[in-house]
């Protein structure tokens, strides 16, 4: 497979390192010039090429940011001659209705649900045009230990306003609303917030704001910050319990029950 990874940050250097076993060539392409140089050192047999080639490839991997993905799609969907083209952006909807429109061959989108240092995880997967090439793809990501689970556009993206931007807003929200906490104090519940936090902020900026711009996950959770910081005592125990019972559910579907239509099981009140 001769394979082209555009976008040569965290997750396209991921990216050309996890795929080169199966990769007779890779080649890298980015607005940094020095960034493309850095990622193609990293990886075995490594090369640049201009972000405008018209060098033809198996394969095409689009590892750039959220905004610009789509325009990429129709940017380099004819570098794939026979071959497949994907996207391991992070949002799914407006890449693969671009690939539909746009690709000749094969597409998918996978999303790696994890930062590079810290894989392997679980990496979504929404299957587009399949053939040999987005096979290949999907066997040496699970190959490498990556749980590869598929799931819809919709599902994905529904998902990522709760579990990325959502998330992130509640940990920076912490992180600034908490300052600098002696570490003796911390508890149970505020030690690993502060790590979240820590996590979170040794990223880039610009990611997360991609990914709120992206979904709107962010302002609920502000609203529920509100909810509960206003509530009287009888409003507090109404959150309170409707927050138990969203847990539950999470819990319930973790464990293979249907939230929608499987009762929770009974408070033992003993």
């Amino acid at each position: 497979m001769k394979l082209l990874v555009v976008g040569a940050g965290e997750m396209g250097r991921w990216v050309a390192q996890t795929l080169r076993p199966v990769a007779e060539r890779v080649a890298l392409a980015d607005t940094n010039p020095q960034a493309a140089m850095d990622a193609a050192e990293a990886v075995v047999d490594g090369r640049v090429v201009p972000r405008d080639t018209d060098e033809s490839f198996d394969c095409v991997v689009l590892a750039v940011p959220i905004p610009v993905v789509a325009d990429a799609v129709a940017g380099y969907v004819d570098n794939v001659v026979d071959g497949a083209i994907v996207d391991v952006s992070g949002v799914m909807a407006d890449p693969l209705a671009a690939m539909a429109e746009h690709a000749h061959d094969e597409y998918a989108s996978f999303h790696p649900l994890f930062a590079p240092p810290r894989g392997p995880g679980r990496i979504a997967y929404v299957p587009g045009e399949v053939g040999p090439v987005v096979e290949q793809v999907y066997e040496r990501f699970a190959d490498v230990g990556n749980e590869v689970f598929e799931t819809t556009a919709a599902d994905h993206d529904d998902a990522m306003a709760k579990v990325q931007s959502g998330a992130h807003a509640a940990v920076l929200a912490y992180a600034l609303a908490a300052g600098d906490v002696d570490e003796r104090f911390h508890t149970p519940v505020s030690e690993p917030l502060s790590d979240l936090a820590r996590t979170v902020t040794e990223g880039d900026a610009r990611v997360y704001a991609d990914i709120r711009d992206t979904f709107a996950g962010a302002e609920a959770v502000a609203d529920a910050a509100r909810a509960f910081a206003v509530a009287d005592r009888e409003e507090f125990d109404a959150l309170f319990a409707a927050a138990r019972e969203a847990v539950d559910a999470d819990t319930r579907a973790a464990d293979g029950a249907d939230p929608t239509t499987d009762p929770a099981p009974e408070a033992d009140d003993d």
